[in-house]
């Protein structure tokens, strides 16, 4: 018999608000759930709450029961049949610095802890084999984490939340970040949980992000449910949004070698290889950037886009025999000039953000380049953050941490981050992800705004519709090499 779950005037407050207010939900064994709503309407709140991460807030009338069959369950029984995976289980490990080889990840499902700290025993070691060959993962097992991609990363976690063959599957934005390949395959692996009555609810923000076999959605706004019946065709257009998409506009027409070279140069490349934890990433790259282009890049999970930007911004340098340039920085200036007139926003970014400051004074940080601020802001620090955070509407959340935010939350907070610097040249790597279609919406125009003054754009994106309209050149990264393609290549 499998796991059921009822909420009944269930209400969790965070940080002195109501994140979740009188939820009655019930959701019976084997259904299949979508759970839609805006950044902070609640949907990581109450997939913690159903997984008991995050404990109701006492009211007087709250009630949340678990049944197996007719017989109700406490929580400690009910856990083992119940797996919570977010994008922030993912950062976990690069925050802390864990790194398990692959098999010995998928054990910590199976033992329900973070890190292995036991043996594995003839019967766990079949199943986790069985788990890899499932998932297509048997020639990474003894990789490190580390040294994933990021969608063999989310396909690992995946196999570890399989592992101990849980009742429910409880899914915060499982497709963000991941191309056209790894979605697939995790079609797949959810066909074969479905065709075994595991159940699921999986907050999503796109249409593509609803996993085939959905039949039921709970829409959530400002921690309110809205509806637990929303019907499948209203709960599409939703995520649709309001509007459509803005198609990135055409290629712009080539322009002749001499105008195009009367451009200041902002950046070089020449035979540019990278090498990240001695796996060589790209290799003898030529490129250039100039004033007023705007760049779109595109290639598979693990092609090298985070790393050409990271490579841009600073973060890597090129192997021997490479060189990057920048204009206006000859050799040996720090790189932290550079840095200053450089806003920078990634998954990665958003992993490593962990440190114990406020919204506002995180936003602050980009004014310096920093992750924290070591010394007291200025008053003109103050209004900039305070302005960005307006437009963005976190202003009522500048007091909060960090963690306190939703994973959409937080990275308008990076953006804001990176657009405080006032910054020459913007470094975006999938920058709408986990957005909710209106703020992706508000987003690509205030990138548009910004990319006729005086800003250069460089977006990673794996969805040719995140781009806002005006990028002028694209770039494909694919096996260590570049290749000039058009702005409506995604995956």
């Amino acid at each position: 018999m499998s796991l059921s779950i009822a909420l009944r005037a269930v209400s969790v407050r965070r940080a002195g608000a109501w994140a979740l207010r009188d939820i009655n939900l019930r959701l019976r064994a084997g259904e299949r759930w979508a759970l839609i709503g805006d950044n902070g309407a609640g949907k990581t709140q109450l997939l913690k709450l159903i997984a008991g991460h995050v404990w109701p807030t006492p009211t007087g009338l709250e009630q949340r029961t678990y049944r197996i069959g007719r017989r109700v369950v406490d929580l400690i029984d009910a856990k083992p049949r119940m797996a919570y995976l977010g994008a922030e289980l993912q950062d976990k490990y690069t925050r802390y610095g864990w790194d398990p080889r692959v098999v010995d990840l998928l054990a910590t499902g199976l033992h329900r802890t973070d890190l292995k700290l036991s043996p594995v025993s003839a019967a766990e070691r079949r199943r986790i084999d069985g788990m890899l060959r499932l998932c297509g993962l048997r020639g990474l097992a003894t990789r490190r984490f580390s040294t994933l991609s990021y969608g063999q990363k989310r396909l690992a976690l995946l196999a570890r939340a399989l592992c101990p063959a849980p009742d429910w599957l409880l899914l915060d934005e499982l497709y963000n970040g991941l191309d056209t390949h790894y979605r697939r395959r995790i079609e797949r692996i959810l066909d074969i949980a479905r065709a075994h009555g595991q159940g699921w609810i999986v907050a999503a923000h796109r249409v593509c992000d609803v996993p085939r076999g959905t039949r039921r959605f709970i829409e959530l706004h400002a921690g309110r449910q809205r509806s637990s019946s929303v019907s499948r065709q209203r709960a599409l257009v939703r995520l649709a949004g309001l509007e459509p998409p803005s198609p990135p506009a055409p290629r712009a027409p080539r322009r002749a070698a001499a105008e195009h070279r009367r451009r200041p140069l902002l950046v070089k490349l020449a035979r540019a290889s990278l090498y990240v934890g001695y796996r060589p990433v790209l290799r003898a790259i030529d490129w250039e950037l100039r004033e007023g282009e705007h760049w779109a890049i595109f290639g598979a999970n693990g092609s090298g886009k985070t790393s050409f930007l990271k490579l841009l911004y600073g973060d890597l340098s090129p192997a021997l025999g490479g060189i990057i340039e920048r204009s206006g920085f000859s050799s040996g200036t720090p790189i932290f000039d550079w840095k200053r007139q450089v806003g920078y926003v990634s998954p990665e970014l958003q992993a490593d953000y962990a440190a114990n400051v406020t919204v506002c004074d995180l936003v602050t940080s980009g004014r310096y380049s920093s992750i924290g601020l070591a010394d007291a802001p200025t008053r003109k620090d103050r209004a900039i953050a305070a302005r960005w955070l307006k437009f963005f509407k976190l202003l009522s959340l500048a007091r909060r941490m960090p963690r306190e935010l939703s994973y959409g939350q937080l990275r308008r907070a990076l953006i804001a981050r990176a657009l405080a610097s006032e910054p020459r040249i913007l470094l975006l790597d999938e920058p709408l992800t986990g957005l909710d279609p209106r703020q992706r919406s508000l987003i690509k125009r205030l990138l548009e705004r910004l990319m006729r003054s005086q800003l250069t754009a460089i977006i990673a994106v794996h969805h040719a519709e995140d781009l806002p309209r005006g990028m002028t050149h694209a770039l494909r990264l694919d096996r260590g090499r570049a290749y000039p393609t058009d702005c409506r290549s995604a995956n």
